[in-house]
């Protein structure tokens, strides 16, 4: 029983040290991530994005639209997970992991993923809109541990084709370099729009919407849609992932009942809070409590 138990003791400390390897080794590099991996964590993350879900006559379902986003993140980290399983070296099925996680509301897991991707010396990476730049484009984002690093949309994906309003479609499938970056292996030869040192950062606020990055110093950014320069003090982001619930309420001085948008202000919260756990072990940046109301 004893040599038994040796041996069980043996094999485990073996699982562990090659998991420990493995999280110390994960790469971005194509020629080191198992093919099939790779796939998943590029193109087939890609054709899971690109997917149509809904039509013009969907639009009268009211909540449609939030179901389709949950699917695509639920799809998206299964994806990941499998990618993950087939090859613990590659990079971006962790960087996916770490921010599907916290759309679907799984913080433990949304932890576990940030630090493997920390550890590493990697990124989270996200889609975002900046509101005091324009509101009708995209800008890339990507956290490690030295800061915040802002792309144009058009840097990442390329020539952008552009939909109703002006707003960016995502590049198709074989854009391999963009859907690579999404998972946090963004091109080291494009140099950002902007970037942020976390000790520039003095402040994350949570709105319904929206995070506010309070700065030190200010910072300017480009919209790839209309070329224009801002300079910002604040940066004020949705980082795409998590839609709005629809709430019924009765307005006041009305027999009849409507309804309103309620933005995912605990979606927010939970992004600033894993943020700061892995970028700000100082507990310098203030954390205002979330006090969601109408707007923002």
């Amino acid at each position: 029983m004893t040599t038994s138990r040796a041996f069980l003791a043996a094999g485990l400390w073996a699982v562990a040290l090659n998991a420990a390897a493995a999280e110390s080794t994960l790469t971005c590099d194509p020629t080191l991530i198992e093919p099939r991996s790779y796939r998943l964590t590029t193109k087939a993350q890609a054709m899971n994005i690109l997917q149509p879900r809904h039509t013009w006559w969907d639009s009268f379902d009211l909540g449609k639209h939030a179901e389709d986003s949950w699917d695509m993140h639920d799809v998206a980290a299964r994806l990941a997970e499998r990618a993950a399983d087939i090859d613990p070296k590659n990079l971006m099925a962790q960087g996916q992991l770490a921010r599907v996680y916290l759309v679907l509301d799984q913080p433990d897991k949304a932890e576990r993923a940030w630090r493997h991707v920390m550890d590493a010396g990697g990124a989270v990476v996200w889609t975002a809109t900046l509101y005091d730049v324009d509101a009708r484009t995209y800008f890339v984002m990507a956290f490690d541990r030295a800061g915040i690093r802002i792309y144009r949309f058009d840097q990442v994906a390329g020539p952008v084709k552009r939909g109703r309003g002006g707003v960016p479609e995502f590049p198709p499938a074989d854009n391999e370099a963009f859907y690579a970056a999404l998972g946090g292996c963004i091109d080291r030869a494009i140099t950002p729009e902007a970037t942020v040192p976390w000790s520039d950062v003095r402040e994350i606020k949570a709105g319904n919407w929206v995070l506010w990055f309070k700065l030190a110093r200010p910072i300017t950014v480009a919209s790839d849609r209309n070329a224009k320069r801002k300079s910002l003090d604040e940066i004020k982001v949705n980082l795409h992932g998590r839609t709005g619930d629809l709430e019924v309420y009765k307005p006041i001085g009305d027999d009849k009942l409507g309804i309103r948008g309620r933005g995912p202000a605990g979606y927010q919260d939970l992004v600033r809070r894993t943020l700061v756990k892995f970028v700000d072990p100082e507990h310098r940046i203030a954390l205002p409590p979330v006090k969601p109301g109408a707007g923002w």
